[in-house]
């Protein structure tokens, strides 16, 4: 399929972050410039000197709670005291990592990529310090790496990394009959194997009962984090704990599985990620982010087909997407949600990455603070719920203030031909009769054709 380059907005809206301000108008095939982003080396990598890895940041919550043990019986913890704290500091750190990428990149598909696998497969720092330590992380170790891979493999490194299984309470999950559930109090806890059924895999219709939510969580006890005793291995790290897995062959979906300890549940993983229920889910879900709440049939069917036929291929996926005629035609009815609305602003204004602290309270004051969705099945993906009055007015006030420090942003026209090339003429005589520099910044933002994808 041949996109005319008319379609260069919808590149940058419904599959990218926004157009750069400062770039000057693109020419040749938008869907080849995507292609393009796929392939790049690297495409989705973060790093940095100042980033911790999962292990070392959760080791850090370990030893600051132990710290924090020992104040409470009197004696004094400044590293808990400090200001900002250890925590505050990796997770801010992250999060500049994390701004800083999407707004240099050039259109930004492998950024939203991330943010819906990221989303899919959320954690929430809301939960605690302990997950707060590491979201950064484990967005950078089980997510960035198989963004363009396979989704078996997404989906083992998401389960088995130290963010999710403090999030869904897999650390406090013990087998009835193992060593530990003997002699402790501690039992199964179902929230784990729950939500891999029904978010991460099958989908809420995915036709899986309560007994397979029981028979899940219990292959999966045992996957643990490795405590400040380090007696399974480094602290902060992934461990199986054979004394807490609930031993015996398992029966899931009416497949026996009589592997034993860790492989138990690698295996039932592995077969969840292939069921066909999985792949309907993964891309009914994959339509609506970035096309429509109500996606086409045909599209989602396409869609399932590819993700089924390729084994899980999520590059594969990708590119069906944006080879998909319907996945550019269809209206602009969706509504950039906090997230991509703060740096489509930056991106088209210029602004500096490089201090994210308005960013991270813009999106606090919109309802989707960073990595802190209100429960596992992540922030919401519908226009109506980033549409709301409150909503809107707080856009409104946001927009104002970055069109006040917008000092180095392009003049309004050459703006709005930059990055909405596609304005309808009242758009761009709203804009450009603007009283004041700030005030055309604010109205562009505040556009339909920038608010919405």
């Amino acid at each position: 399929m041949s996109v005319p380059t008319a379609k260069w907005s919808t590149a940058f809206a419904r599959f990218g972050l926004g157009a750069l301000g400062k770039a000057g108008p693109r020419a040749g095939d938008p869907r080849e410039a995507l292609e393009a982003e796929l392939e790049a080396p690297g495409a989705g990598a973060i790093a940095g000197p100042g980033l911790k890895s999962g292990a070392e940041a959760m080791a850090t919550f370990l030893e600051l709670s132990a710290e924090g043990s020992q104040a409470q019986k009197g004696e004094p913890n400044p590293k808990m005291e400090a200001k900002p704290s250890p925590i505050a500091a990796i997770f801010h750190e992250e999060a500049s990592a994390r701004i800083a990428s999407a707004c240099a990149v050039e259109i930004g598909f492998v950024e939203r990529l991330v943010a819906f696998w990221s989303n899919h497969f959320c954690v929430s720092a809301a939960k605690g310090l302990s997950v707060r330590a590491v979201a950064g992380a484990y967005e950078r170790e089980a997510i960035r790496p198989h963004v363009l891979r396979r989704f078996a493999d997404m989906l083992q490194a998401a389960e088995r990394h130290p963010a999710m299984l403090a999030y869904l309470d897999n650390v406090q999950s013990i087998g009835p009959s193992s060593r530990q559930g003997q002699r402790a109090a501690k039992g199964l806890n179902e929230n784990f194997g729950r939500e891999i059924l029904e978010l991460h895999t099958l989908g809420v219709d995915g036709g899986y009962a309560q007994g397979d939510v029981t028979e899940l969580a219990r292959a999966l006890t045992g996957w643990t984090v490795v405590g400040r005793d380090g007696k399974l291995g480094a602290p902060g790290d992934f461990a199986f704990d054979a004394n807490a897995h609930e031993g015996g062959a398992r029966t899931l979906l009416g497949r026996p599985y009589p592997q034993e300890g860790l492989a138990q549940g690698e295996a039932a993983l592995t077969d969840l990620a292939r069921a066909p229920a999985t792949a309907r889910h993964i891309a009914t879900k994959f339509a609506r982010a970035f096309v429509a709440d109500a996606p086409p049939a045909g599209l989602v069917a396409r869609l399932t087909d590819v993700f089924v036929n390729t084994q899980g291929d999520l590059g594969a996926l990708a590119r069906a997407l944006i080879a998909d005629e319907e996945a550019w035609s269809a209206p602009a009815t969706k509504m950039r949600d906090p997230w991509q609305m703060m740096i489509a602003a930056w991106r088209a204004l210029g602004l500096d990455p490089s201090q994210p602290n308005r960013i991270l309270s813009s999106m606090t004051l919109l309802g989707m603070p960073l990595w802190s969705p209100g429960g596992p099945n992540g922030f919401p993906d519908s226009a109506d719920a980033w549409a709301s009055p409150e909503g809107i007015k707080t856009r409104v006030q946001i927009a104002a203030g970055l069109g006040r420090i917008a000092k180095d942003a392009p003049a309004p026209r050459e703006l709005i031909d930059r990055v909405l090339p596609d304005a309808a003429e009242m758009t761009r005589e709203t804009v450009l009769r603007a009283e004041t520099r700030p005030q055309a910044y604010a109205l562009m933002i505040l556009s339909p054709e920038f608010q919405r994808r």
